[in-house]
């Protein structure tokens, strides 16, 4: 057998009786593995960064629990995917209010400082409502200067169907007046 065979047959890829198959196998993962390492060293975050991620990530978690199992009347919501800060949430128009029968999907998004800071919510399907604007943006106090960490998006969404029930004019964005007759829901572009 020549030198450069005995390398091979030493080699661990190959001692133990392993086929050629296997020497491919681990010949293919080491690159992998070198792809990874620079990923890791990109995503470094500094530790008060990731307290918080981890404080709101935990809170998140369990109202995620808890919305699952106790959801709001008329109310459901979730993560959309993966990703824990953005969620999706769908809400039946209420009984009574001329948007019964309407089904309206939610876009939720909490940031990393959750839940000292209000979550972003907005409508993804087209609505009429004085206190609703074309984009979807909902003016609610308990979303800007009214926010306290007490508050819960299960409070949120039930903050919402309230304000389907009776509009705030108090609180009015600029929309022509309609009547019920001409509400339509198609999703925001």
């Amino acid at each position: 057998m020549s030198t450069e065979a005995q390398r091979v047959d030493d080699s661990p890829s190959t001692s133990g009786g392993s086929s050629d198959g296997d020497q491919r196998e681990s010949v293919q993962q080491e690159p992998e593995r070198e792809q990874v390492q620079p990923k890791k060293k990109e995503g470094k975050i500094s530790s008060k960064t990731a307290a918080k991620l981890s404080t709101s990530a935990k809170r998140i978690q369990k109202e995620l629990a808890e919305i699952t199992l106790d959801p709001p009347p008329n109310c459901s919501a979730g993560p959309k995917g993966d990703n824990i800060y953005e969620w999706r949430s769908t809400i039946l128009g209420p009984p009574g209010s001329v948007y019964e029968g309407g089904v309206f999907f939610l876009d939720i998004t909490f940031s990393p400082d959750y839940p000292f800071k209000p979550p972003k919510v907005t409508f993804r399907t087209r609505i009429y409502h004085c206190n609703i604007n074309s984009q979807g943006v909902i003016c609610l106090d308990i979303l800007k200067d009214n926010w306290s960490p007490a508050l819960t998006i299960s409070k949120v969404l039930l903050s919402i169907c309230s304000l389907l029930t009776d509009c705030n004019p108090g609180d009015f964005e600029a929309w022509p007046a309609l009547p019920p007759s001409q509400l339509k829901w198609n999703l925001l572009p």
